[in-house]
């Protein structure tokens, strides 16, 4: 019987956050009837594998991979260029993998990182730590005990009642922890937790967490670096579902056929005041009537991140001030005429 049972904590904010994650799918359901154009499919892989190279300290720029994957020559480093080919090699199986199979994980690993380690596809035989710099960050448990250990993750991951969105989390930090392999064991480990989540919710095959990763990575790092130190994985496993958060931010869509991830820049424009501007352009409408337009059904998530940040930043006021729990309360615009 496998007792495994990963050190961490649900918090609030885990609960909250899931929650506002709920809200942004039910929102992209679209997405679930596969109106996502292939070309799309194609630019958002490109994008997940540049950004988990990239953290890996792959100098290629997008321009570049895109390149390289259209069969273009590129000058460049060839281990550079070798990681690039082998990422998406392994990321054009992930439809095909078993999340729950620990062969497939060595699989997977073999194509990432062929003619890079020669111990690809097993895992490591001797002893690794993570460092940043001089420093040692984290050791990671003897060689002797990694199948065991990663056999009893995968075991926990499929027993386990928690919410996909906390225990894929869970997953990626234990796995990070095991440090299962020679190298590549940060790309290994967000690609099974894109894994994860897609076996979960398909649309999640296609969204490129790792750019936001990528640009929150000191931050990613930290997380992993203070759940060792508190031997409990709830500050990583928060800032992972931040990022699925604002990942799901970044998805428009664009009519009825066409679906669009936008890029870091403008993930502005599709903010969530922005967007409770634009339902009430030239409106009226109660906070009811707003979550219904917005297609919102949990109030806190619409009070905490729609409707109080437009009140506070003046960009919408009530039809009546002076009392603003009244039933009848509505909403406009503020017009600055």
């Amino acid at each position: 019987m496998n007792n495994y049972k990963p050190p961490f904590h649900i918090t609030d904010k885990m609960t909250l956050l899931v929650a506002e994650i709920s809200e942004q799918i039910g929102r992209i359901t679209v997405l679930q009837e596969k109106i996502i154009s292939p070309h799309l499919r194609r630019e958002n892989r490109i994008r997940t594998i540049h950004s988990s190279l990239a953290i890996e300290h792959n100098s290629l720029s997008l321009e570049q991979v895109t390149a390289i994957l259209n069969g273009k020559r590129v000058l460049g480093n060839p281990n550079e260029i070798k990681e690039v080919e082998n990422a998406y090699e392994a990321y054009n199986l992930i439809l095909s993998l078993d999340p729950a199979s620990v062969e497939d994980l060595l699989t997977a690993h073999k194509l990432m990182m062929k003619g890079l380690v020669s111990e690809n596809g097993i895992f490591r035989s001797g002893g690794v730590g993570v460092f940043d710099g001089e420093s040692l960050i984290h050791m990671a448990p003897p060689a002797k005990f990694v199948s065991m250990h990663i056999h009893n993750l995968f075991a926990w991951y499929q027993t386990s009642e928690l919410h996909p969105l906390i225990k894929s989390a869970v997953f990626h930090y234990e796995f990070e922890f095991i440090h299962p392999f020679a190298d590549g064991n940060g790309r290994m480990g967000r690609m099974w937790h894109s894994l994860l989540l897609g076996n979960w919710k398909e649309l999640f095959f296609w969204l490129p967490i790792e750019e936001l990763i990528q640009s929150r990575q000191k931050e990613y790092y930290d997380a992993l670096a203070a759940a060792d130190t508190q031997t409990d994985s709830a500050a990583f496993v928060e800032l992972m579902l931040e990022i699925i958060r604002d990942s799901l931010n970044q998805i428009t869509i664009v009519g009825r056929n066409t679906v669009q991830v936008n890029d870091q820049v403008s993930d502005q424009d599709n903010s969530p005041v922005n967007r409770l501007l634009s339902v009430l352009e030239g409106n009226t409408l109660s906070a009811t009537e707003l979550m219904q337009r917005l297609g919102l059904s949990h109030k806190p998530t619409f009070r905490k991140n729609y409707l109080n940040p437009a009140l506070e930043q003046k960009l919408i006021e009530r039809t009546i001030p002076d009392k603003p729990n009244s039933k009848n309360q509505k909403y406009k615009r503020v017009s600055y005429e």
